[in-house]
């Protein structure tokens, strides 16, 4: 205990990476999801041919192995690029925006099909309502889908949250400094890997807790309109 003590602020530090790592990335992976889930439902041939692709081929390949692959194989291709079209020099990815771009483009497959089932779910007979009344698109999107868009997903989305937060954990690979890397560092220094991994593991308990909690308030915030309805 004396030793978890004193690598406190190291695993205080590492908690806001992975936690900052974390809402990044679910942020990037709705928005993704969100034109994905658009591509599917109302894009071309041609565009829905491509998200199909997108999302069969992010759920069949290992979180990590994407990892490396997007980290390792990016970098590489862009400074393959640069030196054959001379626009640039040598180019060192940042791990935590390398982290943030592939857990956001690998859960981004995920919310697509979250998005894309929220929406079929959403009475077509309003749309037809809001055009007859003359709303534009945007007014449509803001009163309409994206209510109920978010009350239908949230299951789904708390689902891929808890799941992301967990997937964090594989940044260290990358060289990023996260809870992880602090944790298995400060274990190796002290000998004493078991009580930081057990440091870890609460850690991330206490932050799927706070979640859960979230995502309850949220579900009954934006489901309240069809209780009241029922």
């Amino acid at each position: 205990m004396e030793s978890l003590w004193e690598y406190r602020w190291l695993l205080a530090q590492g908690t806001g990476v992975t936690l900052t790592l974390g809402l990044c990335g679910l942020a990037l992976s709705m928005l993704i999801g969100l034109g994905g889930a658009a591509a599917k439902i109302g894009g071309s041939p041609l565009t829905r041919r491509l998200a199909g692709y997108y999302t069969s081929f992010v759920r069949a390949v290992p979180d990590l192995c994407m990892m490396l692959l997007l980290y390792f194989g990016g970098q590489t291709l862009l400074n393959k690029l640069g030196a054959m079209t001379g626009w640039w020099d040598y180019i060192e990815i940042n791990s935590f925006a390398a982290g943030v771009l592939t857990i956001g483009f690998i859960f981004g497959a995920y919310m697509t099909e979250s998005f894309r089932g929220a929406y079929s779910s959403i009475p077509a007979g309003q749309f037809e309502a809001a055009r007859a009344i003359g709303m534009t698109a945007w007014q449509m999107f803001r009163r309409i889908t994206f209510p109920q868009l978010m009350g239908y997903a949230l299951p789904s989305l708390g689902v891929n949250w808890m799941v992301l937060l967990k997937t964090t954990a594989l940044v260290s690979v990358i060289g990023l400094k996260d809870l992880v890397f602090f944790g298995v560092s400060a274990g190796r220094s002290t000998r004493d890997p078991f009580t930081f991994l057990m440091a870890i593991l609460v850690i991330y308990l206490i932050l799927t807790a706070i979640s859960d909690a979230v995502l309850r308030t949220l579900e009954a915030r934006y489901t309240r309109g069809r209780r009241l309805g029922a």
